[in-house]
């Protein structure tokens, strides 16, 4: 096997450059659009004369069906490209949102929000995209972009969709008006130079061919063309990593045309899943989860907490995470330089942040003053937005580019689990204390920090473990 690790040159960088700034910009309109929307719903629901019951389980029902599609929908854009998979989430997340416009029972209202469910993956492969079409190295300094142009919009969109409401008809107006973002956002990507960017993957690495571990190419001539955004790999020979029995890290990714027969496709996604889930990636997608639960459960109850504990309004409340939110997105840019200061050493970046976001969550559980929230607010906002980065790159370092798709939906899938998990531990906690969600989010914490500690030193400097590397 030859010495080679993969790399991305681009013949028209040009090309390359226009569809990340482009992609920034449908990921800013995506958050902008949907958050005009989230805080009005459980408003309309009970409108509509849902009694509280009814509208807690209309409201779970987007998050169960994220739960279960994210993965195949992430897997499916592997199998027939970013572009066709992203404008199909684009337009039925424009149809979910204008049918949510024109919800005037409960009925229509739970329509509406079946294909938002299904389909609003439209980040995910906007992540995968990007991933696609950058280098390792400058990967997390294009994602960290990526998610503060996404969080800027995510502050913005309320501000909008509460001065809509206040008119008549607000809320149909905001979603009229979300519809036709996730329209333009289609027609932004459709218009996108996709048969302008060409990559090579072309490069030498001169230290150890067992580190050429990704699920990529393994050879110099190896080519992907991107123009309808997907991995079309022409010469690809399999490397040995691949064929050694016992080998799960390394498979080849088959891909599959659009205009495959669907019974094709859905082999594939089911290829690629079963890939994934039988991989030894589990203490990944155990610390995300356990990192989700804990950050959500410090969010759960943080008015409610500050009203009693501090005495604070909801303004005043409002303000202190509106504070947060900005610095959550500004830490966006901090994640090139802060990534560089540890040379790329991922694994390391993930545990330190892991474990300030632990420490902060305690001080904000143990905090006698308001001045001391803000202190741990301040560095919880950058220490999570550096972690979210850290978990997305270690699982695309160990899982590859080429199941970009399929690793980010599953891990949006983890997510989503601790979304359902979330407000049933926090209303439990909150039996005991106000402070009680945080400090049970300190102990999942220290639970993902101890993990970490034990896993970190069997992986490699790509996140593999190294038992699997020395098999090969």
């Amino acid at each position: 096997m030859n010495n080679q690790k993969c790399s991305t040159l681009y013949q028209k960088p040009g090309g390359r450059t226009r569809i990340i700034q482009c992609i920034y910009v449908v990921g800013f309109m995506d958050l902008f659009g949907v958050s005009m929307i989230i805080p009005l719903l459980s408003h309309h629901v009970k409108a509509l004369g849902a009694s509280p019951t009814v509208a807690g389980v209309v409201g779970s029902t987007y998050g169960i069906l994220q739960l279960f599609s994210s993965t195949i929908v992430g897997s499916w854009s592997d199998v027939v490209g970013r572009r066709y998979s992203l404008l199909t989430c684009l337009l039925l997340s424009a149809l979910g949102y204008g049918l949510l416009g024109m919800s005037s029972s409960i009925a229509l209202f739970v329509l509406a929000r079946i294909p938002v469910g299904l389909f609003k993956h439209s980040l995910s492969i906007c992540r995968a995209l990007l991933s696609d079409l950058v280098s390792e190295a400058e990967r997390p300094l294009v994602m960290g972009h990526f998610n503060a142009a996404s969080s800027v919009g995510f502050i913005l969109g309320p501000v909008v969709g509460g001065y809509l409401t206040e008119h008549e008809g607000g809320f149909y107006t905001s979603s009229f008006t979300c519809a036709v973002i996730f329209l333009a956002n289609a027609g932004l990507v459709l218009m996108l130079p996709w048969s302008e960017t060409l990559i090579h993957r072309k490069d030498t690495n001169s230290n150890n061919s067992n580190n050429d571990t990704s699920i990529g190419c393994h050879d110099s001539n190896c080519r992907k063309s991107v123009h309808n955004g997907s991995h079309a790999t022409s010469h690809r020979p399999v490397s040995p990593a691949e064929t050694e029995p016992g080998s799960r890290a390394a498979p080849r990714w088959r891909e599959v045309s659009l205009l495959q027969p669907a019974w094709r496709q859905l082999s594939s996604v089911g290829s690629k899943i079963h890939t994934v889930a039988s991989s030894d990636m589990w203490d990944l997608f155990l610390v995300r989860l356990l990192m989700a639960i804990a950050i959500m459960l410090y969010y759960s109850n943080f008015s409610l907490a500050m009203e009693e504990r501090f005495s604070l309004t909801p303004k005043v409340t409002g303000y202190l995470i509106s504070y947060s939110s900005t610095l959550g997105a500004l830490a966006g840019f901090l994640v090139g330089p802060v990534t560089q200061l540890y040379g790329n050493n991922m694994a390391a970046l993930l545990l330190h942040s892991t474990l300030l976001t632990c420490l902060l969550i305690f001080l904000y559980a143990a905090a006698p003053s308001v001045a001391q929230v803000l202190v741990s607010s301040t560095f919880f906002a950058i220490s999570t937005s550096i972690g979210r980065t850290c978990i997305t790159d270690l699982e695309l370092q160990r899982g590859g580019v080429q199941a970009s798709g399929t690793l980010i939906g599953a891990g949006q899938s983890v997510t989503a689990v601790g979304r359902v998990l979330a407000p049933l531990l926090s209303g439990l906690a909150q039996e005991f204390s106000p402070c009680g969600p945080p400090s049970l989010g300190v102990l999942l914490a220290l639970a993902a920090v101890g993990l970490l500690l034990v896993r970190i030193p069997k992986w490699d400097g790509r996140g593999r473990t190294k038992k699997n590397q020395n098999a090969e």
